[in-house]
This record gives structure tokens, C-alpha cells and sequence, in this order.
């Protein structure tokens, strides 16, 4: 499995990643599945709230394993502050985790149930630096992740990501996308499940502070089928299409999971 071909299929899927990048087999992985019996309701845990300045955001793009939408990071326009962080955190990118059914495609698992959706906003923390810096500390990353269920009343405020996806249909695809807010993407409830994991991605960094949203956003069955319509292929290959892009649940060792309600 050569560096640069990492994927999710069964040749170059989360099962072998390993090979290349040790990190992946690490004590601190991302997703997991999160069992309420076991978490623990911590009431310091402070409410988290997000300042994001629309004009951050830059460009979307499909590079072949997700849709991600880029945010200019370059001072404190987009900052995540609260919750289990300690400082501002700056909005680097969007981007979405999905299944070729509705029956899976989130990477945590809550309780045994799997959505249909998982979107995950990236947040770096500027006392390392620069995002690479961060990389490279335990309180480097801070990750807010919103489950998407397909239900009657589908959030208006996803329409947008997904109207772009004509212009990115195929891998290697960007088109600009200006003036968006991603807060508006955020549940009515601040409720979350917080604990230390990874990036879900190869290399697997440990270091991740994640938020993770207990009340998930509706999108339609329309919308889902928009997201499996793009191709992991590029424009002159045969269409394959970009679906099932999910990391399974890691082993928690012995890690603990604190939850802001009860």
C-alpha cells in the first residue's frame, strides 16, 4: 500500500493503514462508540460556543475521500472558545463523513446506533504556531462533530454545501464558496460528549480534543443521495462513486468519556 493511496476500500482500507502510519494501532484512536452506561456527566464542563466570521470562507472542494469546505485561518476570524478548551480555536476546514446507505456512514456510534452522516469541523489551536505545529500537541485539535439523520424536515442550512456539489462532482474538482457561516449548521441543542482522540484520518495524529453534538441535524433523503453522487474518480476515469468514507470505532483503552448533561 503505497503513502499517498490510503483509501477505504478493502485493499487500502482502515484495516490496513497501519502498515504505513504505526499511529493508526495508537491508544488514543478515533472514532469510537460512545455507551451512555459508561460516560461520565462532569458538570465543570463549560457551555462551548462558536464566533465565525462568514467571509473566512474560501473554497470547497472533493479530493477524492470527502467533501471539505476550506475557512482562512490565517488570524482569529473563526473561533470555537468553551466547552473542554482552554483558549480560542481557529476553523480550518469542514468537511463529511458518509455511508452508501442510510443505515451507517457516521464514525461514532452512540449507544449501537450508526447515522446517516457525520460532520466533523477542524479547529487548531495558534499557541503551537501553525496548524503543522499543532499537529504535534495533545491540545493541538478541537474537533466539533454533528450527526446527520435523513428525517421529513431537513435543515435548510445544508442546502448550500450541497448545491455546490454540481461543481465538484469528481475527484480533484474546487470551486469557490464564499459567505457561508457554518454555525447555522449547529444543532438547537449544545449538549456534548467530549474526550482525547485522533485525527480519523491516516496519519492518525492523537490530538484531538473532540466535541461531539448529542442532538443530530435532519437532512433529506434528496440531500443524502446529492453527497453519494459525487465520484472518487477523476473527471477522465469512470465514474466510482464516493460513498462509505467512515473510519469503524477504535478500541477506547481506557480512555474516559465526560458528558456536559446528564
Amino acid at each position: 500500500m503505497a503513502q499517498s493511496v490510503w483509501g477505504y476500500d478493502s485493499d487500502n482500507g482502515p484495516e490496513r493503514w497501519h502498515e504505513n502510519y504505526p499511529l493508526a494501532k495508537g491508544d488514543k484512536q478515533s472514532p469510537i462508540e460512545i455507551n451512555s452506561k459508561d460516560v461520565q456527566h462532569d458538570s465543570s464542563l463549560a457551555s462551548w460556543h462558536a464566533s465565525y466570521d462568514p467571509g473566512a470562507a474560501k473554497t470547497i472542494l472533493n479530493n477524492g475521500r470527502t467533501c471539505r469546505v476550506v475557512f482562512d485561518d490565517s488570524f482569529d476570524r473563526s473561533v470555537l472558545r468553551g466547552g473542554p478548551l482552554t483558549g480560542a480555536y481557529r476553523l480550518r476546514q469542514l468537511h463529511l463523513h458518509w455511508g452508501s446507505c442510510d443505515g451507517h456512514g457516521s464514525e461514532h456510534v452512540i449507544d449501537g446506533v450508526k447515522y446517516a452522516a457525520e460532520l466533523h469541523m477542524v479547529h487548531w489551536n495558534p499557541k503551537h504556531g501553525n496548524f503543522a505545529g499543532a499537529l504535534k500537541q495533545p491540545d493541538g485539535v478541537a474537533v466539533v462533530g454533528i450527526f446527520l439523520k435523513v428525517g421529513k424536515t431537513p435543515k435548510p442550512e445544508m442546502k448550500r454545501i450541497l448545491e455546490e456539489i454540481e461543481n465538484i462532482k469528481t475527484k480533484g474538482k474546487e470551486a469557490p464558496f464564499q459567505h457561508f457561516d457554518p454555525s447555522i449548521l449547529f444543532p438547537k441543542s449544545r449538549d456534548y460528549w467530549t474526550y482525547h482522540g485522533s485525527f480519523t484520518t491516516p496519519p492518525c495524529e492523537e490530538c484531538i480534543t473532540w466535541i461531539l453534538l448529542r442532538e443530530p441535524i435532519e437532512v433529506s433523503s434528496d440531500q443524502m443521495a446529492k453527497l453519494r453522487s459525487l465520484s472518487k474518480s477523476a473527471e477522465n476515469e469512470p465514474v466510482s462513486p464516493l460513498v462509505d468514507n467512515w473510519r469503524p470505532p477504535q478500541p477506547l483503552k481506557g480512555r474516559i468519556v465526560r458528558a456536559s448533561f446528564k
